[in-house]
């Protein structure tokens, strides 16, 4: 009888304790202290956001490309990548022998050229000098044909002349007259083509002091120097390689600012566009970025970005570097936030406890958006309040 008794007694303690344990971990509040373990958040005003989760590097973002200015072979490199340069600092040399050998046949050329130019001018001089005098001759002829003409009209007055004399003088005035006018349309045209020969003897010269202008500066282009302050990051050649125009030679990076080479699941490809804002988390840093271009292929189930930077020159940021980042899907900005919950609902009325001094009072709270941190907050709360977020009255909660 007593063992039942005993057996009893230990059944119901049993149940106690349990029953007790059940209580304390439904309310907090109900714990033999009376105080129980609270968590509390404070109502602020800011950004509630909701984001996938993607991935990146750190990539220099002033990276420039140096590329060779001619086909030419390369005679020195005095840097090595790695090697930190100063602007204007030469770091390869190129031959340089075959563009002064150009120059200075443009500069004979040129000069040739001066030589015409000069005789074309001192012909010119000449060419009008004898076109004058022709012009002169023709009117002294003019002149002398039509004294003629005035002298036998008077002697036909007074018989001492024939008729058929003075219309053959007259035949020959109009035939001079003819041959001025003919003399000066070919003197027109003669100066034409002399201003013409001039003209197109000023221009080759021109054309050829630009040749020389290009030359010059693909000359001391042969110097390569660094455009900016920077590090090498690589150098595609070697001393007595031939390099073709145009070809990359240099790799410079100065390491000051930074953009993100992100990537993301395709499923997620729909929140990548150009201008989305987003998310790099870094060194115990949040640093906000926009998406700029994006590529259009998608290789192993991964769609590529760009990330320009807010802040592109934090401390945090290292080049080649891996980075996790946040694609945002919505943002609300400058609302009031609660920090997220997994009790709190998105779009719903629920009865929270709000926290007055030593005491906690019931309040209905109408919630937004449930973003990734942050939950929105309708109604119901005011900046600066506590809410405690380890237990809930649930009474009356609300429906969506």
């Amino acid at each position: 009888m007593s063992n039942k008794k005993g057996l009893l007694i230990a059944v119901l303690s049993l149940s106690a304790v349990f029953l007790l344990v059940i209580l304390i971990w439904i309310v907090p509040s109900f714990s033999p202290s009376g105080s129980g373990k609270s968590s509390v958040a404070i109502v602020d005003r800011g950004l509630v956001y909701l984001s996938v989760d993607a991935s990146g590097v750190v990539e220099p973002e002033n990276e420039v490309l140096i590329l060779s200015p001619v086909a030419s072979v390369i005679k020195t490199i005095y840097k090595e990548p790695g090697s930190q340069v100063q602007k204007g600092e030469v770091i390869i040399d190129l031959d340089d022998e075959q563009t002064k050998n150009e120059i200075s046949q443009i500069k004979d050329q040129l000069e040739v050229k001066s030589n015409s130019l000069e005789r074309s001018h001192l012909d010119a001089q000449m060419t009008r000098i004898d076109l004058d005098y022709n012009v002169e001759v023709k009117k002294l002829k003019i002149a002398s044909i039509k004294a003629q003409l005035a002298d036998e009209e008077q002697l036909l007055t007074v018989g001492g002349i024939s008729s058929a004399k003075i219309d053959e003088t007259k035949q020959n005035l109009v035939l001079a007259q003819k041959d001025l006018d003919m003399l000066l349309k070919k003197n027109m045209i003669r100066l034409k083509q002399l201003k013409a020969e001039e003209e197109g003897l000023n221009l080759q010269i021109e054309i050829q002091k630009k040749q020389l202008i290009d030359k010059e500066e693909v000359l001391s282009k042969l110097k390569v120097k660094a455009p900016l302050d920077g590090i090498i990051m690589s150098i595609l050649g070697k001393a007595g390689e031939r390099v073709g125009n145009d070809k990359t030679l240099i790799s410079l990076s100065d390491l000051a600012t930074f953009k993100i080479k992100g990537s993301i699941d395709e499923k997620n490809s729909e929140f990548v566009k150009t201008g989305n804002p987003v998310f790099i988390l870094v060194g115990g840093e949040r640093l906000k970025g926009v998406i700029g271009n994006v590529t259009p292929s998608v290789t192993d189930n991964k769609l590529h970005f760009n990330v320009h930077l807010e802040k592109n020159d934090s401390p945090s940021l290292i080049s080649n570097q891996n980075v996790k980042m946040k694609v945002l899907k919505s943002l609300k900005d400058n609302v009031l936030r609660v920090y997220s919950n997994k009790h709190f609902r998105e779009n719903s009325e629920q009865t929270v406890y709000v926290l007055e001094g030593s005491s906690k009072v019931e309040r209905t709270v109408r919630f937004g958006m449930k973003g990734t941190e942050y939950q929105e907050v309708i109604s119901g709360l005011k900046e600066g309040e506590k809410v405690e977020t380890s237990s809930f009255p649930f009474f009356g909660s609300g429906s969506k």
